[in-house]
């Protein structure tokens, strides 16, 4: 209760002291806190706290709103941010990196999530916290002190050249073969291959632009086989929806993303392929093209990833790869 009372005069003091006045004034709380005795009145200013959270929160959201986050990702966000308040139960101004460790702690204990899960809330936790302080509604962010979790690194799975043929010749619909060369040779987001519309598709160039996170914009490019198997897909279809991929079935609608993996999903099973999903395709993209000698830079920009880091999580160079580039370059 003391350490909440010193930290709410200090919140209250951020716009009027320095840091060196700050420091003296953090020294003299404690001094003076250390001979009275506070007791707390239960029930007293809940309410205020909770409005006062739900303010924060909805700032916050703002804020990503305009930097360009989409609305999956602003709901993640707050539904993470507003479990966390939920929990700990004290005032954003209040809340200590020992509640946030004991949250985490619990939460894994309880969840049995993943190390990656509580990072992601770590994460997120960090943002919130981080932009109050820059927003100079806090001191200090209480994340600060909590590192980053070892998550260790998986190796995950991509398609091999066998099992991607195995793919398309299986494929009983034209639809279906279009797609997954479309994927296999752009490395697109399945929710940017379900927004292509017809026109979106340039054949004599063989490219289209598709529309990724944060509403960016960006340039993919497929190989001559997709081309055709667009084009035969194309002119068998009898409908008029402007969709690049609809259904099979009358009246013919846009296909949406859960359509799509579970399209695949059947298909692998179908042939006895392991977690056959839009996602592993572009994780495939990926990995070839490091392993063929594509600039990382260029994966990067092929992919629409904002952070180079990113891109390397996808790519899996081989070790043949790198025994032949160490004869190369080391001899």
């Amino acid at each position: 209760m003391k350490e909440e009372l010193i930290t709410e005069i200090q919140n209250g003091m951020l716009s009027f002291l320095d840091n060196g006045q700050m420091e003296q004034l953090h020294m003299v709380l404690v001094h003076v806190m250390h001979i009275v005795k506070i007791v707390k009145i239960e029930g007293l200013g809940i309410e205020k706290r909770v409005e006062e959270n739900e303010k924060m929160l909805h700032l916050f959201i703002s804020s990503k709103r305009v930097e360009g986050c989409s609305e999956k990702t602003l709901k993640y966000y707050e539904s993470t941010v507003l479990k966390m308040l939920n929990i700990v139960n004290k005032s954003t101004k209040h809340i200590i990196t020992d509640d946030l460790r004991l949250y985490l702690s619990k939460y894994q204990s309880q969840k049995k999530s993943s190390k990656v899960t509580i990072d992601n809330i770590r994460r997120i936790l960090s943002s919130f916290f981080s932009w109050l302080e820059d927003e100079d509604y806090i001191l200090k962010s209480p994340v600060r002190r909590i590192h980053k979790i070892k998550t260790g690194k998986c190796i995950k799975e991509t398609y091999t050249d066998e099992a991607l043929e195995h793919l398309r010749d299986n494929s009983n619909e034209l639809r279906d073969k279009a797609m997954i060369d479309l994927f296999a040779s752009t490395g697109m987001r399945v929710g940017e291959l379900v927004q292509l519309d017809r026109e979106d598709i340039n054949f004599n160039e063989r490219e289209c632009v598709v529309l990724g996170k944060g509403d960016k914009e960006r340039e993919v490019y497929f190989d001559a086989r997709t081309k055709i198997h667009l084009l035969q897909y194309l002119k068998s279809r009898t409908d008029k929806n402007r969709a690049l991929f609809v259904s099979l079935s009358e009246p013919h609608k846009r296909l949406q993303i859960s359509g799509v993996e579970l399209r695949l999903r059947n298909l692998g099973k179908r042939l006895n392929i392991q977690k056959v999903h839009p996602h592993k395709f572009r994780r495939t993209l990926a990995t070839m093209a490091i392993d063929k000698g594509m600039p990382i830079e260029q994966v990067q920009k092929l992919l629409g990833h904002q952070k180079i880091d990113t891109t390397m999580q996808y790519a899996m160079v081989s070790q043949a790869n790198v025994k032949i580039a160490h004869r190369k370059y080391i001899g």
